[in-house]
């Protein structure tokens, strides 16, 4: 009797890349751009991006078995106060990288260098667990929750991000009048014209389709692309860091996604619009209806996102500077748990008919966990059909507006992380707990230290 054995997540994998042609049209670009060199990738929890550089001679092989990287990688091998490898210590076993093919792009600023995005799985040989899927691949994990609303739902979350960052360097100082702001002046995008310029050049090459872009406070730029299916916006979001982070390379800047800057200027957020659609319809709006309105299923999920906002804040303000954005509520960042139709100091702005624009995640936020508690809180709303309640009417930033607050502080965020069941449930048991140790660990570290403020403040204060 023959013993068949279930092939595991690993083995379909590497057979959808060994299937006969489906390294074709790989080899092709190889050959056509002269590729030397592939960067086999992955993202961390933190959305850093690590990896391994093979010889593309080497496709092949690495498309059937992947590159080996240390476990503790997805938590950017960081040692905790007490000196502990997270994720896995030092004897932790490795975990298997296996390329998507179809992420395949060529590096435009060295057409010598190619890169593959990689799922991550457990390797071969653990018992119990051999060809599993890593549980800390964040980007593996967006993939099979959003594979799974679709299956249960027939929706698809699509979303577009707005990606505010700061550039600094020699002539790049904004001019404006006292009072006034440098915001949408043509002038200070001319001074960016080598930025924006190599960026737009960079991020459509490698497949984000560059739609519109401003100069918003000084230093400030975003620079905006279409929006898609949630998973290519998170990796579209990583791959346009990448390309901001080149670019400042060549040009001798500097490019900072810090969420705040310094006091008093605008905060450099992420702004995720969203829309769900089953087949060609935007179910979030009515077809031939032209007032602002919700539908009763964009209502559900909106109540969904808003009753796991304080939940996922650990995520969508993911550092200790995080909270300074919130904290300066008069810049346009949102301070309590609202909705409103265009309202620009809301959590949730009603901005378009069919789009809902989440305000909450900042320029450092992880796209892949940003996306995930997304997902199952707008599942848990339509589910659930939880009410968002009534609009606000007027700036949320003046008396009391009945809503809740937020979290401002990542501590406070993260009590409120561990007791959201629903947005735990979407991440799974060791992911969540991998992400806690590792945030917990950094607030601690931050409440550790003496800052400048206390000096300024205590230091000559008394007697």
């Amino acid at each position: 009797m023959t013993d068949i054995t279930t092939p595991t997540a690993l083995d379909l994998h590497r057979q959808r890349n060994t299937a006969t042609g489906a390294l074709d049209e790989i080899r092709g670009l190889i050959a056509e751009s002269g590729v030397e060199y592939l960067y086999y990738q992955a993202v961390t929890i933190t959305g850093r991006v690590v990896g391994k550089v093979v010889p593309a001679r080497h496709l092949a092989r690495n498309a059937e078995k992947g590159v080996q990287l240390h476990r503790t990688a997805v938590a950017n091998l960081q040692a905790d106060r007490a000196g502990n490898l997270l994720g896995g210590g030092a004897e932790a076993a490795e975990f298997t990288a296996l390329p998507d093919l179809d992420t395949f792009a060529v590096l435009p600023w060295d057409t010598s260098i190619g890169r593959f995005f990689c799922r991550l799985y457990e390797p071969d040989h653990r018992p119990g667990v051999g060809g599993q899927p890593l549980a800390t691949d964040v980007r593996g994990n967006l993939i099979r929750l959003h594979a799974d609303f679709t299956e249960r739902t027939g929706l698809e979350l699509r979303s577009g991000c707005e990606p505010e960052m700061t550039w600094t360097g020699p002539g790049l100082d904004a001019r404006f009048r006292p009072g006034s702001s440098p915001a949408y002046h043509v002038d200070h995008l001319e001074r960016y014209r080598p930025i924006y310029q190599k960026v737009i050049a960079y991020a459509q090459a490698l497949g984000l389709d560059m739609i519109e872009g401003d100069y918003e406070d000084p230093g400030q730029l975003e620079l905006n692309w279409m929006f898609d299916h949630a998973d290519l916006t998170a990796d579209r979001l990583v791959v346009y860091r990448q390309i901001c982070r080149q670019v400042a390379r060549e040009l001798g800047v500097k490019a900072s996604f810090m969420p705040k800057p310094a006091t008093g200027m605008m905060g450099n957020g992420c702004h995720h619009n969203l829309s769900l659609w089953r087949g060609d319809q935007n179910v979030l709006a009515d077809p031939g209806v032209t007032e602002l309105h919700l539908t009763e299923i964009g209502r559900h999920a909106l109540g969904g996102i808003l009753t796991h906002a304080a939940g996922s804040m650990a995520i969508m303000g993911s550092t200790v500077n995080s909270y300074k954005r919130y904290w300066d509520s008069g810049q346009f960042a949102p301070s309590q748990i609202n909705w409103g139709m265009d309202n620009k100091t809301c959590t949730v702005r009603l901005s378009a008919n069919g789009r809902l624009e989440f305000k909450l995640p900042d320029a450092m936020v992880n796209p892949y966990l940003s996306h995930a508690a997304l997902l199952a809180a707008i599942d848990d709303g339509i589910a659930n059909r939880i009410d968002p309640g009534p609009a606000q009417s007027g700036s949320s930033y003046t008396g009391e507006t009945g809503f809740a607050r937020l979290p401002l502080t990542l501590g406070e965020a993260l009590d409120a992380f561990e007791a959201d069941q629903v947005v735990k449930e979407a991440l799974g048991s060791e992911l969540v707990e991998l992400y806690s140790r590792f945030k917990t660990d950094e607030w601690a570290r931050f409440c550790g230290v003496v800052t400048d403020w206390e000096h300024t403040m205590y230091s000559e204060d008394a007697p």
